[in-house]
């Protein structure tokens, strides 16, 4: 979300940034630090000042996103912000998927059903009157402020288990799929604690963690016992901001791009955590610094200097920038094709603050990929440029990756952390009836292609005629869970696996290409990009006549 990211329209939560404010919080928000929506709702004047905590073997760091035009996103306000309270993005987000809907189950009139989900600490009771969410830590239970409405966008659809007593809920065809178990009944304990002190949000702190981060082998291997040796700082006299401060610190150590830390409290300064940016977004932040600009200005103009390195060095002023100019693509040299998504949705512009559906992106997008692969038709090879892709949705990336495949492949996998006896989901590059390109692709990515920009190269690389070049991904793949903590704070963590066509998994570390490529060369940051895009396409015309 990177851009906008959970319950995807197509097989998992999409990828969006989280939102600045949320009347409640989606349960599986596939948010990606970098890539940010519009922000839905009403907006309030709340201050928020952005936490930063001190400096701690980072390793990763969040960055702050513009969108393509350079205008830094509202993360960025003082980043991925002053922020004004947490939107809420589940509406709008499954509630559109171009396959038809499958028949939720009647609900028995003898009473409610609670089912207890199979990882992602859920518990869902459905009644006729409709839907209601609770999380369930080894700590404390407590209830989920979304709606019912809300949840039937995550959980509207059913299909039965293997048995009587295990059930599938999920948004649509081809979406995340959430397993459960029945219960006999919700616990009693869940909605009987209406106020919580400092200890006690520690514990569910500490629990969400322990029980759904997917990464601490590769992150924080100690980092559980690290937050227990902070257990005597907490008193329950303790003040939110340092409680705050000490959560904040401690996610600093896990350098994860996908956790993310949103306190919203109208009596005082709203605080935010996110990681600090890395590589690439790390250089234009020591920019800014030297030169005594905002990071803003300094990303703002950097932007604008990779557009117009495409549009005039890579495509000669012959290329085509649209799609809510998030999509270029033209003719990099002669027969060689180029294509640069720079984000895996907002093709569509915000309308009265509503984020387009997954659906609405498609429609958007499918004719802008008709014309260029159309005009690809005759190209002895095709640049596809993820380099500078932010995230969305995951669905986006599956429809551009089928337009390069010849055949169905198993394009990826994903399994959430702690879901016992559940397979993983696979998912399938199917080939698509619209105009395609089946012939040999430079896939170029960078270490700022991020969360669904990550699962688009997956696919991509599972095609054999797709060279992967440029340098490392980001290392961000999974979807993010979205924890309401039960004094309205928000958490966001880590809490799935994605694995390739071979099963391997490059979260933390990023996928790495078969050919390197210095996409955003240090000593060049304004204009190295469309150099070496330049000089690739130039290369494979060589090679060509050759």
């Amino acid at each position: 979300m990177a851009l906008m990211d959970s319950p995807r329209c197509s097989a998992t939560t999409p990828r969006l940034n989280a939102p600045a404010r949320a009347t409640s919080s989606h349960p599986n928000f596939r948010a990606t630090p970098p890539m940010r929506t519009p922000r839905r709702g009403p907006r309030t004047d709340t201050r928020r000042g952005v936490y930063s905590a001190p400096v701690v073997a980072v390793r990763c760091v969040r960055d702050g996103m513009s969108d393509p035009e350079g205008s830094p996103s509202a993360m960025n306000a003082p980043f991925r912000r002053p922020r004004a309270v947490l939107l809420f993005l589940l509406a709008g987000l499954l509630t559109a998927c171009a396959t038809p809907r499958v028949a939720s189950k009647p609900v028995s009139a003898s009473g409610p059903e609670v089912w207890r989900s199979r990882g992602y600490g859920w518990l869902l009771t459905v009644t006729l009157e409709g839907l209601r969410l609770h999380h369930e830590t080894a700590a404390w239970c407590y209830p989920d402020p979304a709606s019912s409405s809300e949840l039937k966008q995550m959980f509207g659809v059913q299909e039965p288990g293997p048995s009587e007593d295990i059930r599938d809920f999920f948004a649509a065809p081809g979406e995340t799929r959430y397993r459960f178990d029945r219960i006999a009944a919700l616990p009693a304990d869940c909605d009987a604690h209406p106020v919580w002190s400092a200890p006690e949000l520690f514990d569910v702190f500490r629990a969400t963690f322990a029980e759904h981060y997917a990464y601490f082998p590769e992150r924080g291997p100690d980092w559980l016992a690290r937050l227990e040796a902070e257990r005597p700082r907490v008193s329950p006299g303790m003040d939110d901001r340092a409680l705050f401060t000490l959560f904040a610190e401690s996610l600093r150590m896990l350098g994860d791009a996908h956790v993310e830390l949103l306190a919203d409290d109208a009596r005082s300064d709203t605080l935010t955590y996110e990681e600090r940016a890395t590589g690439t977004l790390a250089l234009l932040e020591q920019e800014a610094r030297r030169t005594g600009r905002t990071p803003k200005a300094v990303q703002k103009e950097w932007l604008g200097a990779y557009r117009d390195g495409i549009l005039q060095t890579v495509l000669r002023g012959q290329g085509h920038h649209v799609a809510n100019q998030r999509v270029f693509w033209g003719f990099a040299a002669p027969g060689v094709g180029y294509l640069n998504v720079m984000t895996m949705g907002g093709f569509v512009a915000a309308t009265d603050g509503d984020d387009a559906t997954p659906e609405q992106e498609l429609a958007a997008l499918e004719p802008v990929l008709d014309d260029a692969m159309a005009s690809f038709a005759g190209a002895t090879a095709v640049i596809v440029d993820v380099s500078n892709n932010r995230g969305g949705h995951d669905v986006v990336s599956r429809a551009i990756a089928a337009r390069f495949a010849d055949r169905p492949r198993p394009a990826y996998s994903k399994w959430a952390h702690g879901a016992k006896h559940v397979p993983p989901q696979e998912f399938i590059l199917t080939p698509t009836s619209r105009p395609a390109f089946h012939g040999p692709v430079q896939l170029v990515t960078s270490d700022v292609t991020v969360s669904a920009g990550e699962v688009f190269t997956l696919a991509m690389r599972a095609l054999p005629q797709v060279l992967h070049v440029g340098t490392r991904t980001r290392g961000s793949f999974s979807d993010v869970l979205v924890k309401p903590l039960p004094n309205g704070w928000t958490l966001h963590l880590s809490n799935e696996h994605y694995t390739d066509a071979r099963g391997e998994d490059f979260e933390a570390r990023g996928a790495p290409p078969q050919q390197s490529l210095d996409v955003f060369p240090e000593a060049d940051l304004s204009h190295g990009h469309a150099r070496a895009i330049r000089a690739l396409a130039d290369s494979l015309t060589v090679r060509d006549a050759k």
